[in-house]
């Protein structure tokens, strides 16, 4: 009769081993038997709940600036040599922000002549048709548009003598004057103006 006995020495590293003592008549034979053991480590999925899910990129929506008021507009005529062409001369309308906070300007400000108690004479100007954007404005930035004043002996026969220029920036509806001294006619367009473009428009060097 044969009698096993088994010992099991415990779990090592890679694997474990199992001891064998065999008794017999007479003899004995001990035997190691090395058992391996694999050891599998899952990751579990993450779910909508776990730190590591990766969540949707957040999207910033920036509201447009608003427009810009007439407190805040500061409007005035920049004056210079070399704004003569061939039939009159162009002088830079300006724009600026003097508000504390960003604001726009679109389009084409309104121009008229005017004298004494800002009684307009002569037409209103003409408008430059082109191409044109909005126009932000931060704090302290200025914005121009070009101020074309045609040459009145093309136009009419008298002139009539202008004290300055009342100016409606876009979108606004209350003007300022620019006191100028212009030469207009009664009846026939002498100004024309263009559209707001972005910086301060320098004599001479603004063309329509």
């Amino acid at each position: 009769m044969t009698r096993v006995d088994v010992w099991r020495a415990g779990v090592l590293t890679g694997g474990a081993a199992i001891t064998l003592s065999l008794a017999g008549c007479g003899s004995s034979t001990t035997k190691t038997v090395v058992q391996t053991k694999t050891v599998v480590e899952t990751t579990p999925v993450a779910t909508a709940t776990s730190a590591t899910s990766t969540a949707a990129p957040a999207t910033t929506t920036t509201a447009a600036s608003p427009s810009c008021s007439a407190a805040d507009t500061q409007i005035w005529l920049g004056v210079g040599e070399g704004g003569g062409f061939a039939g009159g001369y162009g002088l830079p309308l300006e724009f600026s922000n003097i508000g504390g906070r960003t604001c726009t300007l679109h389009g084409y400000p309104g121009v008229s002549a005017y004298r004494g108690a800002l009684r307009q004479v002569g037409p209103a100007a003409l408008r430059i048709r082109e191409p044109h954007a909005l126009v932000t404005l931060v704090p302290g930035a200025t914005a121009h548009a070009f101020l074309r004043i045609a040459d009145w002996g093309a136009l009419c026969s008298s002139p009539v003598s202008a004290d300055g220029l009342k100016v409606y920036a876009p979108n606004q509806r209350a003007s300022k004057t620019i006191s100028t001294p212009v030469a207009v006619c009664a009846h026939r367009a002498v100004l024309a103006v263009g559209a707001v473009h972005p910086g301060v428009g320098i004599p001479g060097y603004i063309t329509q």
